[in-house]
């Protein structure tokens, strides 16, 4: 009997944070992750070498690893000095030699899978590089993940260039065999969404017979989802790629330390409002406990505590 088939879409630290706890369970499991990223030394490969943005693949092949800490430390490696080496990771270099040596973004993750001893399968949502863009309120527009939050303005919506991007085949696949497909953690317009984007993930979603589960952002982002409720964040899904993409919504409910309000209050930041009625209304189940964890004044979720959530929800666990 095959173990279970869990699919993430996702990016960004929360997402490496939740394999983390995956892995240590007996399922299947496929990370889809953005290639959006144009920042820092994803953005420069990006633009030198005209490659995919590496690096939150990077975190999430590392998350799924199964090496020692030494190999791992090595591969998070940044240089801090060195001619066009500074601000460099080891882990997003050797994807970038890897793309070159097979000729092929997604080949070359996989490649590295093995060397790396991964659990499981990571993909990309696209073989190529795409450039997010941005629709604010006031009906000006911003190109590129990174530029977008520092407008601090209302987002209306973003979409994806070029208008040719094609869906890897087999991310369509996984989640198309899929016993459970969870969005998130992320941030919402530049993690989750720009998957959701790319031509056919959305619509393979919504035709999968699994269990959708979206896990919502604890905290509100500044330039992103300022002042935003747990349903504001599922209407925001639903406004770009329609309903019924999601069964579950898997939310924060309980209140956090002042410590944690205050530090989070530097980043113009605040809790998460869990507005119940409006979810219900949304046609979502909820998933609400204790699903964070404190960590220098930093929240985080609790990996394993919403690995076993998102398990029992999907009723796979045993």
């Amino acid at each position: 009997m095959r173990d279970k088939k869990i699919v993430v879409i996702g990016g960004g630290t929360g997402l490496s944070v939740l394999l983390r706890g995956l892995k240590n369970f007996p399922v299947s499991i496929t990370a889809i992750v953005t290639v959006a990223d144009d920042g820092g030394s994803s953005g420069r490969l990006r633009k030198e070498l005209d490659i995919p943005p590496p690096g939150d693949v990077r975190n999430v092949l590392v998350a799924l690893a199964e090496v020692e800490p030494l190999v791992e430390e090595l591969f998070q490696h940044r240089f801090e000095n060195g001619e066009g080496l500074t601000g460099h990771s080891l882990g997003n270099l050797l994807l970038a030699g890897m793309t070159s040596i097979t000729g092929d973004f997604a080949r070359g993750i996989t490649e590295l899978s093995k060397v790396l001893n991964v659990r499981g399968k990571v993909l990309p949502s696209a073989n190529c590089s795409i450039v997010l863009h941005a629709e604010m309120e006031d009906g000006s527009f911003v190109s590129g993940e990174s530029k977008i939050p520092l407008e601090e303005k209302k987002i209306r919506r973003v979409f994806l260039t070029p208008e040719t991007i094609q869906p890897l085949q087999e991310s369509l696949r996984e989640i198309q065999e899929a016993d459970l497909i969870v969005l998130g953690p992320g941030s919402l317009y530049t993690s989750v969404l720009p998957n959701l984007l790319v031509p056919g993930i959305s619509e393979a979603i919504r035709n999968s017979k699994a269990k959708k589960i979206y896990i919502c952002n604890v905290m509100t982002q500044h330039g992103e989802t300022d002042y935003y409720t747990a349903a504001d964040h599922l209407e925001a899904i639903y406004s770009h790629c329609g309903a019924g993409l999601v069964d579950c919504i898997l939310v924060h409910g309980s209140t956090v330390s002042t410590q944690v309000k205050q530090r989070y209050a530097e980043e113009q930041a605040l809790p998460v409002l869990v507005d119940t009625d409006r979810l219900v209304k949304l046609g979502v189940a909820i998933i609400r406990d204790h699903f964070v964890i404190e960590q220098d004044h930093m929240l985080r979720h609790d990996a394993m505590k919403v690995s076993k959530a998102l398990l029992k929800a999907g009723e796979l666990a045993k």
